[in-house]
């Protein structure tokens, strides 16, 4: 089949399309429009590429993340057009090994690592390579958001962000340690008191917010 058509009569799905535990894989030519929620989840595959993918939300939804990533190793997001009211792209925790080349992002979130730390047993993110981007009219524009007060220690790392072209972006780089989208979170602040470099005392401060 050259071509489907997918009508969904109730809106209480989680994302319209979901790809889950696929390996060595190649998906081209999807268009999603107007979702309710996530647009396209991407879970615990490996060695998968998106391409030529067109998504398409008024810049007000909320939560309708373009692509999601989670716990997948070896992800290409490639020569895609994507426009929302959230995350052009979020990876979740345990992306690894991921490219992204040729997107074009607005409006929207920007592309986004995380948000991270919310939960126990949280895989690092490693390997994240952003290329040949251009991000317009967006609040962020490359992002990396962690939750406050986390139950574990998460871990970020090995990121490369090349040839990246930013156009009426609110924040074009933001690293956010205290993300709280509904102002309901327990902020804990870690203070480093050194007295020496042998002696250092660690204490924490708690604030609720309702």
């Amino acid at each position: 089949m050259d071509r489907a058509r997918l009508i969904i009569l109730n809106n209480t799905y989680e994302c319209i399309l979901k790809f889950s535990f696929i390996k060595n894989s190649v998906v081209s030519g999807i268009t999603s429009k107007d979702s309710k929620n996530f647009h396209i989840q991407v879970l615990g595959c490996n060695n998968f590429t998106l391409q030529n993918v067109n998504v398409n939300a008024p810049g007000t939804s909320i939560n309708t993340d373009g692509i999601h990533l989670g716990r997948c190793v070896g992800i290409n997001i490639l020569n895609s057009n994507i426009g929302t009211g959230d995350d052009c792209i979020s990876l979740g925790d345990g992306s690894k090994q991921v490219t992204i080349t040729n997107v074009t992002c607005g409006p929207g979130h920007g592309i986004s690592v995380g948000s991270l730390g919310r939960y126990n047993a949280e895989e690092p993110v490693e390997g994240l390579q952003v290329k040949n981007c251009t991000i317009t009219g967006t609040t962020s524009g490359l992002r990396i958001k962690t939750w406050p007060a986390s139950p574990a220690a998460g871990v970020a790392s090995d990121m490369h962000y090349e040839d990246i072209v930013m156009n009426n972006v609110s924040n074009p780089i933001m690293i956010d340690q205290e993300y709280c989208p509904y102002n309901k979170c327990n902020k804990q602040y870690l203070i480093l008191i050194c007295f020496n470099q042998n002696s250092c005392l660690v204490s924490c401060l708690h604030k609720f917010f309702k």
